[in-house]
Order: C-alpha cells, then sequence, then structure tokens
C-alpha cells in the first residue's frame, strides 16, 4: 500500500528565495512519501495585500512591495513563473476597482488576500520542477475545496470529504507523479466565490486534505523541536515533548501555544490521523506527535503555556442570591456584545472570568454597564493566564507543588480554574509576573 503524507509550511517558512530553497530541500528529502504539500503566502505578503487595500481605498493602487518581493524572489531561484505575472495584473485591476468604488467588502477582501497563497504554491511548484522534482501547483478549488458563503470566516462544507479525495486519489495510488503543492488557507463557494477560511485557515486547509485522504500523517513544520514543556524564550530548560493528544494539543493552542489551531483538529479527531509538529532546521528531530490518546502511560504534566494581555472580570450580586437567572443573565450580556470568555471560576452569586484585552477593548465599557444593572462589577488588565496542562487525576499533587512553589516564589494567585476537558488547569496572575509564574511552574512541576 502506498504511503502518503501531507505537509504544512507557514509563511515564515516560505518569507524568501534562501526559506524556499530550505523547504524544497524537505519537500526532497520526504519525495518517496509521496507528500501533499500545502503552503501560505510568503512572508508579510498577506499583510502587505490588506495595505494595500486600505490604500486603494483612498483611491491609490499601490503593489510595488508585493511585486518587488515576488519577482526578485524568481530571479533569486532562477525560475520564470509567467503566471505569477498574470496573478500581478490581476490584483492591479482587482486595485483599480477598489479605488474607484472606494469600498472594500468582505467578499473583495477575501479575493484580495488569495493572491498571496496563490503566488507562493505557483513559485514552489516552478523551483521543484527547476530542480528536477516533479511538481504541480494547486489553487485550492481545484482539489475539492468548498466552503459557505461566510467570507472572511468560511467553514468547510461536508462535501469535502468526498470532493477531495476524487481529485488526489490519482496522486495517492500513483497514476499521477507531480507532487501537488496547494494553497492553504482559501478555498471557494458553491457559486464559484472565492472565500478564506479565517484564523488557523491554512492548518484546517492541512488536515482535512490528511484526514479526507487517509493520510499516514500530517506533518505541519515550525522552527522548533516540536511541542516543547514551555516557551524556551521564557524557559532555558524547556524541552520537547515526544507525544500530545488531539484533546492537549487543542487546550495547548487555546492558551497560548503556537500549535495547529484548535479548529483544525475536528478532521483529524474524526479519522484518528496523527499530526507531527516538526522542525524545519532539524528535520532529523522526530517532533511531536499529536495523535488520539497516549500510547503510554499518561504523564501527569505535559506543559505549561501563557496568555499575557487579560482583563478579569470579576461580577458579584446579592440581590440574585438563590436567582436561577443570574448566569444566564451574565452569558447573555456576553452573548450581545460578541465577547468570548476564556477561564471561568463561579460561586452561586459571584463570577469570576477573563477575557482577551485587546479584543474587548471598545466593547468593555458597554459591557460593564448593562452587567452592572443587576450585579457590582470590576474589571482588573494587565493580567495573564498560565495553563498546565496535565492530568486531572493528579490535580491534588500539582497543585499542592504548584503552590508550594509559587507561595516559596512570593507569587499570589488570583483566581484558579480546573478546565472541564480534565487536561488543564489555569492560574491567573499579574502579566508582570507571568514569565517567572512559568518558570517557577517548571521547576517544580518538571524536575
Amino acid at each position: 500500500m502506498l504511503r502518503m503524507i501531507v505537509m504544512k509550511f507557514g509563511g515564515s517558512s516560505v518569507a524568501s528565495a534562501e526559506r524556499i530553497m530550505h523547504v524544497a530541500e524537505i519537500i526532497s528529502a520526504y519525495k518517496d512519501d509521496r507528500p501533499v504539500v500545502v503552503l501560505s503566502a510568503m512572508g508579510d505578503t498577506t499583510d502587505h495585500l490588506l495595505e494595500a487595500a486600505d490604500e486603494a481605498v483612498q483611491g491609490r493602487v499601490d503593489i510595488d512591495k508585493i511585486e518587488a518581493l515576488h519577482r526578485e524572489t524568481a530571479e533569486r531561484l532562477g525560475v520564470d513563473v509567467p503566471e505569477i505575472g498574470s496573478l500581478l495584473n490581476e490584483l492591479r485591476t482587482l486595485l483599480t476597482g477598489i479605488s474607484m468604488l472606494r469600498e472594500l467588502t468582505r467578499r473583495t477582501r477575501d479575493y484580495l488576500v488569495s493572491f498571496g497563497e496563490r503566488m507562493s504554491v505557483r513559485m514552489m511548484a516552478a523551483y521543484l520542477t527547476e530542480r528536477g522534482i516533479s511538481a504541480r501547483a494547486y489553487d485550492a478549488w481545484d482539489i475539492g475545496m468548498l466552503s459557505d458563503s461566510n467570507f472572511m470566516a468560511a467553514e468547510l462544507l461536508d462535501d469535502v470529504w468526498r470532493t477531495i479525495p476524487g481529485h488526489l486519489e490519482p496522486y495517492k495510488n500513483g497514476t499521477e507523479s507531480s507532487i501537488p503543492i496547494i494553497t492553504g488557507f482559501i478555498a471557494k463557494d458553491k457559486k464559484g466565490t472565492i472565500t478564506t477560511l479565517g484564523r488557523g485557515g491554512s492548518d484546517l486547509s492541512a488536515t482535512i486534505i490528511g484526514a479526507a485522504m487517509g493520510a499516514e500523517e500530517i506533518q505541519t513544520w515550525k522552527d522548533v523541536d516540536g511541542i516543547l514543556t514551555a516557551d524556551p524564550r521564557v524557559v532555558r530548560e524547556a524541552r520537547p515533548v515526544s507525544e500530545v493528544t488531539y484533546e492537549e494539543a487543542q487546550e495547548l493552542a487555546m492558551f497560548g501555544a503556537q500549535v495547529l489551531h484548535p479548529r483544525s483538529m475536528i478532521p483529524c479527531r474524526r479519522t484518528g490521523t496523527p499530526v507531527r509538529v516538526k522542525n524545519s532546521y532539524n528535520i532529523k528531530s522526530p517532533g511531536t506527535l499529536i495523535v488520539e490518546r497516549h500510547s503510554g502511560a499518561t504523564p501527569p504534566v505535559t506543559a505549561i503555556t501563557s496568555v499575557k494581555d487579560i482583563t478579569l472580570i470579576d461580577i458579584q450580586s446579592s440581590r440574585m442570591l438563590g436567582a436561577s437567572g443570574f448566569l444566564a443573565h451574565v452569558f447573555n450580556q456576553f452573548l450581545k456584545w460578541e465577547i468570548s470568555i476564556d477561564v471561568i471560576a463561579t460561586s452561586e452569586v459571584s463570577v469570576s472570568l477573563t477575557v482577551n484585552s485587546g479584543s474587548v477593548r471598545k466593547k468593555l465599557p458597554g459591557l460593564m454597564e448593562d452587567l452592572s444593572r443587576v450585579a457590582e462589577v470590576h474589571a482588573n488588565g494587565g493580567k495573564a493566564i498560565i495553563t498546565v496542562i496535565c492530568d486531572a487525576g493528579h490535580s491534588s499533587a500539582i497543585l499542592r507543588d504548584a503552590f508550594s512553589a509559587l507561595s516559596g516564589a512570593g507569587i499570589n494567585v488570583q483566581m484558579i480554574s480546573q478546565g472541564a476537558s480534565k487536561v488543564n488547569i489555569s492560574f491567573i496572575v499579574d502579566s508582570a509576573q507571568s514569565d517567572e509564574v512559568v518558570k517557577v511552574l517548571h521547576g517544580a512541576l518538571f524536575r
């Protein structure tokens, strides 16, 4: 039976000619495993496209930075990619239209940002072919990537479980030999309109392809040796974790670790397709394998992660003592203001919860006013969430060691929450103490 893998590389991995050469070496090393490659746009191209859109709304059309990057990269790689010239002309025409209308709709925005991925895959396919490795560039819709029409945050349709294998089966069974280089992040709806898949879109592109095709594994390539026990910039002693579960990986991603986006785990969990986080600078390292359940004994503690710029909101209402609608009212206000809650702790008449400060800055005054009608409310910014990914079956021992270490370091925990998933315990501390807390906990829990 033929083996097949999916390899996903983010924008920083293909940010320059040198990086593209390096990624091409990695793809070449795995060519016998029949790789399907998913790419993001080159470097900061997506940001530059959005900057160009803002300029166009003001009446100015300028793609100089985008054009220079791609033409200079092609020259440095020694490849001629006429399709990139065509796409640049198409982009210039689109921006001219935006400049005339002085308007950028969500639909047009998705069309605009798609140019980054579309040029990236053509660059890589041309370079691989130049090196004697047969490769073919595909836009996502060419291999059956169908979505709804929720522009900027589209969801893939269930049809993809049928359409993707319909297009890629010839490559998997060996009748087609060219390595597919596929755009991440983008799709088309059933009307043929380009959409983008929102946050973590490239990760989702890779995992749905891998899951739908029954791939041996999905590889996502980073610049570290897989998932680490902590951020190595904070904890010098951080070490790679050989294996985590899908659930643990989702929690890590939710609380600050640079792993796959949580929604991208959904296709893998449906099929049990393993995901491996690899280091593009150390391809011999085995990385971290993400699976349904641990192959051996579940470790008491897997990793520690942190999120800064958090606001802690305390809500208390003696007027609603014993009232069944207290929590319902609280959550309805967050729903009204479209504010997502990260961590929560409750009692009968009080609730403490955290939200991301950056996402609520403009909405917070309105939320506070609505909540103040039934409760006393206090919001305090400058907080951080420190999350210990662990086996909750060991929570008593973990909390004993954690609080003993934190007490010894003179650190006060302002709130604690054990996740319903049973794989995390979160501590709320002052943001200024975040790095120190991670170091102290790592020292106590990974002796």
